[in-house]
């Protein structure tokens, strides 16, 4: 009988937010176990809803949605984005710099797909959101991960992105606010990277999802802003800000040096047009949700359950002998140290499945990120206050008496 195999270009390529820990837990739920599930950001599954006038809108507009749109998307959607960019000091857009796309995650394909030749290599951070390196891959191309710095709050270290470029680098994608650690890169970070971006010629990728989740009033500096000399590909939407990730909307906007990058934007209309169009009746959610008041706001800022979660989680894992973490400025994640010396620990993937069969919360391991040690894990802090509590009482009583093997 003949057999299939999967194609050998998903060789390197991982997901493990969705990954064998995932189908572990999948099968204990089948069995009625209840489960922490703490693999994904994804905020209605823990009661942060939509603001109630996005799915107005989104009903109001129904009707108007039958048809296929524009291949870019519609009208006010981006005439919305422009103008939300253009509040942030984005001055030189136009509708046709933005491309609507079903997610951002759609849109990291078509990035990676319309530039990348076999051979060719991409600068990604490390950790990552490992859909970069998956599309990079994909595509044919390298990731070339440079090191982001625990000891320095997470930034990225310069002086190794300096030593990953060769001749074959075509960008570098920059992940601000980060996912998993919660970095918020300060403007001297971002003005590094675009002058190496600069005289390398390279096209800047930046990952901006999380650019309303910021605690503290710390500064977030959209990449945009920095440089006209080289392409900027900003990549953001409504999943976390707004809590529609069931909804699939999100954008790419081009800014900067389009001149040098013209038959590459050429590439990604075709992606755009072989696709025919995003999902329509979620773009009218986006002129909605921005512009006037912003829910998030209430929930990051002190007294707010976004606030608060992530107080909570840095706190309550900082207090577990053995592990340690770095306080996140944005974003929905912690990204904690653990001392494997201390607890024998040589394979993250078993200590993911280690604790959740024995606590039943499920969490993503570092290696998941394309972190190289198998000494960090990521937690998720959507929970409520209660169910947090609970979380970290579990993980506190497993890590007192955990040896691996």
């Amino acid at each position: 009988m003949r057999t299939f195999k999967k194609s050998k270009k998903l060789d390197n390529v991982c997901y493990d937010i969705r990954g064998p820990v995932v189908e572990e837990a999948d099968r204990m739920t089948a069995e009625g176990i209840d489960i922490i599930m703490l693999n994904t950001g994804n905020p209605p599954t823990f009661n942060l809803n939509a603001p109630d006038e996005v799915i107005r809108d989104i009903r109001y507009n129904l009707r108007s949605s039958e048809a296929y749109c524009h291949s870019k998307g519609i009208f006010p959607a981006r005439k919305a984005i422009v103008q939300y960019y253009q509040t942030k000091g984005l001055m030189d857009l136009n509708e046709e710099d933005v491309y609507i796309g079903n997610g951002s995650s759609e849109l990291v394909s078509f990035c990676m797909q319309a530039l990348v030749d076999d051979g060719d290599e991409i600068l990604i951070p490390a950790p990552d959101y490992p859909l970069w390196t998956a599309c990079a891959t994909l595509a044919g191309g390298r990731a070339v991960h440079y090191i982001c710095d625990e000891e320095s709050n997470w930034y990225p270290d310069l002086e190794d992105i300096r030593k990953k470029i060769t001749p074959n680098t075509k960008g570098i994608v920059v992940i601000n606010p980060n996912n998993p650690t919660g970095a918020v890169y300060p403007r001297e970070i971002l003005e590094g990277i675009v002058k190496i971006a600069v005289e390398n010629e390279l096209i800047i990728f930046s990952d901006e999802i999380y650019d309303q989740i910021i605690y503290d009033e710390i500064e977030h500096v959209p990449m945009g802003t920095l440089t006209d000399e080289t392409l900027v590909v900003t990549l953001n939407g409504l999943s976390k800000s707004h809590r529609v990730p069931g909804f699939r909307v999100g954008w790419m906007v081009f800014s900067g040096n389009r001149e040098m990058a013209r038959d590459y934007i050429e590439g990604i209309n075709l992606l755009a047009t072989m696709r025919l169009c995003a999902n329509v009746p979620a773009q009218y959610a986006i002129q909605t949700s921005l512009g006037g008041y912003q829910s998030i706001d209430d929930l990051v800022r002190p007294g707010g359950r976004l606030y608060e979660q992530r107080n909570i989680v840095y706190k309550r894992l900082n207090e577990i002998p053995g592990i340690s973490c770095v306080k996140p400025d944005g974003a929905l994640y912690c990204f904690p140290k653990i001392d494997i010396k201390r607890f024998n620990i040589t394979d993250d993937v078993q200590f993911a499945l280690d604790f959740l069969k024995r606590e039943r919360v499920l969490l993503v391991q570092g290696t998941g990120f394309n972190w190289a040690e198998p000494d960090h894990f990521r937690v998720v802090f959507l929970p409520a206050p209660t169910q947090l509590e609970e979380t970290m009482d579990r993980l506190q009583r497993f890590m007192g008496g955990y040896i691996q093997g």
